[in-house]
């Protein structure tokens, strides 16, 4: 395999750990972060993919937005306008994965151009990125709200090759969603996969053509 020009980025679980909004739910919600961290995680995704095939647009932050209404919903939890802004204001703050800004660094320190393609919305990915401090070494932030359909439709991988000018067999794409890396194989990216998980490869006809455990293991 021929070394990747650039390197493309999902932001969700890959650079920025979901997670980290345990300790804001448990702030709001005591003895109740867990349960509220993993099924507003699930709701979220899955209405990016209802929505997507519905045609029925909507933005990252408000699906984030309404995940976090019906999570708590679902819990017999009394959500407040208040405890919505503290819970939403946690994903822009998100914790970077230790192993992210090492790989980042070094990337940038041998010249890779480097960019985030994520669901998220453009606000959304702007504060997260520059709460990490990554601005100076993307390219390119890249959001799916420029052609208003959710990941792994491939009119949002074709994104990374038009903003880099490169070809798509020249992009290494780096998730660690299983169904992110699935989308991007399938589009024709050179995907690595960061199995943190331990986790089974999906079952829909293409694999990863790479399976690493850390971003580290890029470099």
């Amino acid at each position: 395999m021929n070394q990747p020009k650039a390197y493309v980025f999902d932001a969700y679980g890959t650079l920025f750990d979901v997670r980290s909004v345990l300790a804001q739910c448990e702030v709001e919600f005591p003895g109740h972060g867990l349960a509220i961290t993993g099924l507003w995680r699930i709701k979220q995704l899955e209405y990016s993919w209802l929505r997507s095939l519905m045609g029925h647009y909507q933005d990252f932050w408000e699906l984030t937005r309404a995940g976090l209404e019906y999570t708590c919903r679902s819990l017999n939890l009394q959500l407040s306008e208040a405890a919505i802004a503290r819970l939403m204001g946690s994903y822009l703050m998100l914790d970077t994965y230790p192993d992210a800004i090492p790989a980042l660094e070094r990337l940038s320190r041998e010249g890779r151009s480097m960019a985030i393609l994520s669901n998220g919305a453009p606000s959304m990915l702007a504060a997260v990125v520059a709460h990490a401090g990554l601005t100076d070494k993307l390219a390119h932030v890249i959001s799916v709200d420029e052609v208003k359909i959710f990941k792994p439709h491939p009119s949002v991988y074709q994104l990374a090759p038009a903003k880099l000018g490169l070809a798509k067999e020249e992009i290494g794409f780096v998730s660690s969603n299983s169904w992110d890396a699935a989308g991007a194989k399938a589009f024709g990216f050179t995907v690595f996969w960061i199995n943190r998980q331990n986790a089974p490869v999906e079952e829909l006809g293409v694999v990863p053509d790479t399976i690493i455990s850390s971003l580290l293991e890029l470099v």
